[in-house]
């Protein structure tokens, strides 16, 4: 399937899921305030981080695998074997932390004892958190795109109802459950949908790993790890600064901000997923990934841009709608954030060829040293333009990581001698 069709066809999923979201949105700003819209991004770095180290490190791996061995079945059940193995391993070993510190963890993310029983949820419900992410891992490497976006517009709805049902009826304790638990709920729906594939036996899932395997998975583990570390403790760190900087709702502005590029940037993000990382794993000339990345920059690019340029211009509208009134100091971050975020998808582009090539080390400095500067740009901008400069520091940390990535990463593909 080639990038237009996916684009497509993902496009109705992402369409779902943009209205689902935005929806949430207003529900959250409504029953939380933008004060619950910061401890909302605490929690859900939290997330991130647990469920990766929790098993989905290696789903990058098992994408790449799964579609580079489109040709043999036992490499591809190997591989699947190794993965469902170790996320139900993993995933027991951090449900029985959670557990175990529940009440610290807590104190360390919400500086309050509140809410501790909602990791005891997520501590439940890992696992099939991370099975419900193994599954759409092995649909996207085998270029399964229909099921797919099923999949994710089950998962969209299901977001939708759990968390609006549970916000509304328990505000912000009931939307931190409600994140807790509705990819689990999901995983059901994936289940089916794979259950209905030819491929699929619940004996290919599970069993022995590989050593081969497991080396294999290292690389991308180790990627998948540092983003997972990196990204939502700088994005914690930023958020810490900000409410001592500027007062907790300044927080939850920016929280806001980074949900609705998250929201309006889903087409374009979901495609570089859904089809140029499975894509990219299978070009081995040199000629054939310049081709597919010109194609990224042709087709993908400028629809960030335009989609950045419509949101700037409706930025008084999309704060009245999708938030409320009490959301209005985050005008002052649109512009700065729009053009980031620009950046941003221009250089992705060339962050998943570090991906799907297994530039380890190549990822992890960059991962490392860019996080590490947009906490440092943060707190140099606001001091020198106040509340904006978070999002002048955004700007200025991806076009400094474009210009780095676009330089270094053709640089490698050169030495590894891809050939032509």
């Amino acid at each position: 399937m080639n990038l237009l069709k996916t684009s497509a066809l993902n496009g109705v999923a992402v369409l779902i899921k943009t209205a689902t979201m935005f929806i949430l949105n207003k529900i959250l700003a409504v029953y939380v305030g933008p004060g619950g819209y910061a401890a909302i991004g605490q929690f859900q770095n939290f997330i991130q981080m647990v469920t990766t180290f929790a098993g989905s490190a290696i789903n990058t791996a098992v994408i790449k695998y799964t579609a580079e061995y489109h040709e043999d079945e036992t490499k591809q059940r190997a591989i699947w074997k190794a993965a469902g193995s170790s996320v139900l391993i993993f995933s027991f070993i951090f449900s029985l932390i959670i557990l175990i510190f529940q009440k610290q963890l807590s104190l360390y993310i919400f500086q309050t004892t509140a809410y501790q029983s909602v990791f005891a949820w997520f501590a439940a419900f890992l696992v099939l958190f991370n099975l419900n992410a193994l599954f759409l891992a092995i649909l996207n490497g085998k270029k399964e795109i229909l099921k797919l976006v099923v999949a994710n517009i089950a998962g969209s709805i299901l977001s939708l109802l759990v968390t609006g049902f549970l916000a509304v009826q328990y505000h912000l304790y009931g939307a931190l459950i409600a994140l807790s638990i509705y990819q689990s709920i999901a995983f059901f729906v994936t289940l089916f949908l794979c259950y209905k594939a030819n491929w699929f036996n619940i004996s290919y899932l599970f069993g022995k790993i590989e050593p081969h395997i497991a080396k294999k998975f290292t690389a991308f583990a180790l990627m998948a790890l540092v983003s997972a570390v990196c990204v939502p403790l700088s994005q914690m760190a930023i958020r810490f600064y900000l409410s001592q900087e500027f007062g907790l709702n300044y927080a939850g502005y920016w929280e806001a901000m980074i949900r609705l590029s998250a929201a309006y940037l889903m087409l374009v993000t979901t495609t570089l997923g859904v089809y140029y990382l499975p894509r990219l794993a299978e070009l081995t000339h040199l000629d054939e990934i310049k081709k597919e990345v010109y194609l990224g920059y042709k087709f993908i690019f400028p629809l960030a841009v335009v989609g950045s340029l419509c949101v700037y211009v409706m930025r008084d509208w999309i704060i009245t709608l999708l938030f409320s009134h009490a959301f209005m100091p985050m005008r002052d971050l649109f512009l700065w954030q729009m053009i980031g975020d620009s950046l941003k998808i221009g250089s992705w582009i060339l962050a998943y060829l570090m991906l799907s090539k297994a530039m380890t080390k190549l990822f992890v400095t960059t991962e490392i040293l860019f996080a590490l500067s947009s906490v440092g740009l943060t707190y140099v901008c606001s001091k020198l333009f106040g509340f904006e400069g978070v999002s002048i520091a955004y700007l200025a940390n991806y076009a400094l990581y474009w210009l780095v990535v676009s330089f270094l990463v053709f640089k490698q593909l050169q030495e590894k001698k891809y050939a032509n």
